[in-house]
Order: structure tokens, then C-alpha cells, then sequence
């Protein structure tokens, strides 16, 4: 196969999180050379091949096979993939098929490298990603075998190919806050102690406030309210109490102890209770990387493009390779149509990703 016969193969696999659908057994056999581990939990198949060229680096390339449920809206089945002005529509072309088809080929055709090439499979990473991605690393950990550099094939580019790399994502934090009050009857205000009057009074000084400035690669860290909501949905009686959700997409200045202080500073003379959970941990893998500047060239190189180095969007399994202190980054096709009906990308998109993998390959 060529890499885009590899790609419409692999868009025909109805691999639903998490389901692979035989996805991952159709790539143990493509790349027969390599050395082939499954490590499966629960309802998850996770595949991690390992090819030994020499003694130096190991490189790995990480994604997934999954894809989210198709929806409504599509013009034609989104499991039979359909060519047409330029483009291959079907579920999961830009997120994520489109990049392990193009490192599939990368690593079947790869004759001279230094050390050891990898390829790390899910078919977990739509979902809630417990089993997947986090589940090999731990069996990597306990063989001493992690990689010592990644790239991780998910859609990156904005406007064309070539534009953006991926050098490190914002964690997510999740908050509940609940306020405490006392019901009562809405004509005896005075004999009731109304949660929602109190936490009206804060809203302006929290809604969408950014927690620090941010810095050169990340955003400010914003605290969104997500969802309030207190009473009975009658007019005559006042609630007990409040509760408030938010999120905040965190960069690598602010933590949880930074957001507790902060409703704190706002809530303190309330009687409250607030419960946080953090997602996903932000991480940032320096410019000066021998990955990062290893990929960049190889974009020049292909496309010509002057790549922007981002953080921007929700997270992914990068988070976790990083966790084990990998330089990873990541960089794919277009994201325009990711999740949305008829997501597409361009057969040129998927040859010049084959291409940047090539040469990140050869000059490694």
C-alpha cells in the first residue's frame, strides 16, 4: 500500500471509542517487522510496536484509532470513505487517521534510522482516556523501555498545512462551588439568608476573570462559570443554597492552590464548600528540544511553512507522555472539521505529513 491506500483502509474501520474494530490488529500485521505488545485493559486495546535499527534515541510516534460517534448530517456514510473536489470525507480523516496513516507508513518504510523507532496505538482517547495511552506508559515504565522523544499525530494546523506545532497544552480544572443559605418565604426576606443575592454580588469580580497573564507559548488562565443554579423554580419561595460550576484551562502558572485562594479571597466571609478536580495537567516541552527543532526543520523543509508554536485547544495524550518527563510534541493535518459532520482533509495533506515524518526520521 501506498500511504493514502493505508488511510482509506483505515477510515473504513468503524472504530467508535472503544472500539478499534480490528483497526489495531490490521496495523500489528502492516508493520510485520515490528516487534508487537498488547496491552489491553478492561474494554480497551492498546498496541505498542518497537523496531531496534541501532543504538541511539527512541523515538516514538503516538495516537489513536478511535473516533467519536459520527452524528447527524453527513452526506454520505462516514465509514465509507468518499473522494471528492479534493477531498476524502469520513469519520476521523483529520482527527486522527489521517496522522497514523501517515507515521504507519513513515515507520514501514524506514530503512536507516539511529535507534529505535516505536509506535504507541489506543483506541481509547475520545472517551474518558483511562485505560489507553496511561496504561502502556505504566508497562513501558516497568520495562525501562520509555521513549526519550514523541510525537503525537493529532491535527494541529490552522489555516494550512504546515502552520502550527503543538509544543504543549493547557491542563483543564474543573470546580463545583456550593453556597449555603437558609430557604425562606420570598415576602420575609429578612428571615432568610438568599444565596443567590450573595453570590450576585461576587459574579462581576470572578466571571471570566484571567487568573495570571499567561506568557509567551500560553494563554491567561480564565475562569469560565459553566453553570449555576439554586431553587425550586417557583416564585415564592428563596433557595438553600447555590450551587456553581466553572472550568479553567490552566497554564503552567496557575494550580489548583492558586484557584482555591482565589474563591476564597471572594467567598470567605460565606458559608461554602468547594471541590476541585484537575483533568488534565498543563505541560510545555522547550523550544530549544532536539524533537522540537528536528520537526520544525522537517516542516520547513516539506512545505516551506514557518511553523507557530502553540498550546492552544483542549488536551490530549500528550499530556501523559509528558508526565513521564518525554519531550513530546504534536503536529497533523488541518483541525477545521474535526467532530463536525463530513470531516475531511486532502490526500496532498496526508503525503506531506508522510513526508515531515520521513525526514524527521532521517535527520533524527
Amino acid at each position: 500500500m501506498d500511504t493514502i491506500e493505508l488511510f482509506v483502509k483505515l477510515l473504513s474501520f468503524k472504530s467508535i471509542t472503544p472500539e478499534d474494530d480490528g483497526a489495531l490488529t490490521f496495523i500489528r500485521d502492516y508493520l510485520d517487522d515490528f516487534s508487537a505488545e498488547w496491552v489491553n485493559k478492561v474494554n480497551v486495546k492498546n498496541l505498542f510496536l518497537y523496531k531496534k535499527f541501532g543504538e541511539g534515541p527512541h523515538l516514538c510516534f503516538a495516537g489513536h484509532v478511535d473516533v467519536v460517534p459520527p452524528g447527524d448530517g453527513w452526506q454520505s456514510d462516514p465509514f465509507v470513505p468518499k473522494y471528492e473536489d479534493g477531498y476524502i470525507y469520513a469519520r476521523g480523516a483529520q482527527d486522527m487517521k489521517s496522522g497514523v496513516a501517515a507515521f504507519v507508513q513513515a515507520c514501514k518504510e524506514a530503512k536507516n534510522f539511529k535507534g529505535t523507532l516505536s509506535v504507541l496505538l489506543t483506541s481509547d482517547e475520545e472517551g474518558e482516556a483511562r485505560h489507553g495511552t496511561i496504561e502502556v506508559l505504566k508497562h513501558l515504565k516497568e520495562k525501562d523501555f520509555l521513549p526519550d522523544y514523541a510525537i503525537v499525530a493529532e491535527p494541529t494546523c490552522e489555516n494550512v498545512f504546515g502552520d502550527a506545532i503543538k509544543i504543549g497544552r493547557r491542563g483543564s480544572i474543573n470546580g463545583v462551588i456550593e453556597k449555603i443559605g437558609r430557604q425562606g418565604h420570598a415576602a420575609y426576606p429578612e428571615k432568610a439568608l438568599n444565596p443567590i443575592h450573595k453570590v450576585a454580588q461576587v459574579l462581576p469580580h470572578i466571571a471570566g476573570v484571567d487568573l495570571d497573564d499567561g506568557d509567551e507559548f500560553f494563554a491567561p488562565s480564565k475562569f469560565v462559570i459553566t453553570d449555576i443554579r439554586a431553587g425550586m423554580e417557583v416564585t415564592n419561595v428563596t433557595p438553600g443554597k447555590l450551587k456553581m460550576m466553572f472550568n479553567v484551562r490552566n497554564n503552567t502558572k496557575t494550580d489548583k492552590a492558586k484557584i482555591e485562594a482565589f474563591v476564597d479571597r471572594y467567598f470567605k466571609d460565606m458559608n461554602y464548600i468547594l471541590t476541585l478536580a484537575q483533568s488534565a495537567t498543563p505541560f510545555l516541552t522547550q523550544k530549544d528540544s532536539k524533537i522540537v527543532k528536528t520537526i520544525t526543520g522537517a516542516i520547513e523543509s516539506v512545505t516551506g511553512v514557518d511553523p507557530k508554536y502553540s498550546t492552544a485547544g483542549g488536551t490530549s495524550d500528550a499530556r501523559f507522555l509528558a508526565e513521564y518527563g518525554i519531550d513530546v510534541v504534536e503536529f497533523g493535518v488541518r483541525n477545521d472539521t474535526i467532530h463536525a459532520p463530513n470531516e475531511r482533509t486532502t490526500p496532498e495533506e496526508v503525503e506531506g505529513l508522510k513526508k515531515v515524518f520521513d525526514e524527521v526520521i532521517s535527520c533524527f
